[in-house]
């Protein structure tokens, strides 16, 4: 999810005052969520921004995240757990879960080997250097074996990396999951209800 960057509204402030204005109409609309009634949201921060193939592609210079789109999402990611962490106080319970899917997606860019992957650069389908122009139509370049790929065209985690971000969703950490992860969440609903 991210809300524009090259928006109109975006060149009117500096990267990170446009960030704080971005949580703050984000905390706005979570608020007006609970008031309608909503009592367990899972809230997740936006992925590497500039690495995905079609920022490598357009903006990436030899092959590195574009790096302006990664500020914004290194900057945007934690004020968004922080801002969440903060209603919840104010709420006076853990009605909003931050799921760090950027930091988990990050891993793969950083260390795709690590995770089984071949590439966290090339998309599985598109065209273009990267695979990264374009949409995933019958013309497209297609991989072999998406489970290779971290992208799997040029915006969207492949269904492996997908599968990898919902089980620290499910099982992870407070680094990727705060105040619980989903498990815990489930468990604790059980109890409740």
């Amino acid at each position: 999810m991210w809300f524009g960057l090259c928006s109109a509204r975006s060149r009117q402030y500096p990267l990170p005052q446009y960030v704080k204005y971005l949580i703050s109409e984000y905390q706005k609309l979570l608020q007006k969520l609970y008031d309608l009634g909503a009592r367990r949201v899972l809230v997740t921060g936006t992925g590497p921004l500039g690495c995905v193939p079609s920022e490598l592609a357009q903006r990436g210079r030899n092959g590195e995240c574009a790096a302006e789109l990664q500020r914004a999402a290194e900057l945007f990611n934690p004020q968004l757990e922080q801002m969440l962490l903060q209603l919840n106080r104010k709420i006076g319970k853990d009605v909003f879960v931050a799921a760090n899917t950027g930091k988990m997606h990050n891993n793969f860019v950083s260390n795709p080997r690590q995770f089984g992957f071949v590439t966290a650069k090339v998309a599985c389908c598109g065209q273009g250097p990267y695979n990264g122009l374009g949409l995933c139509t019958p013309l497209s370049n297609l991989c072999s074996n998406r489970g290779q790929y971290v992208f799997w065209d040029a915006f969207h985690p492949s269904e492996k990396a997908n599968r990898l971000i919902v089980e620290e969703i499910m099982s992870g950490s407070k680094g990727y999951m705060n105040p619980m992860n989903l498990s815990t969440i489930l468990a604790l609903d059980a109890i409740t209800t």
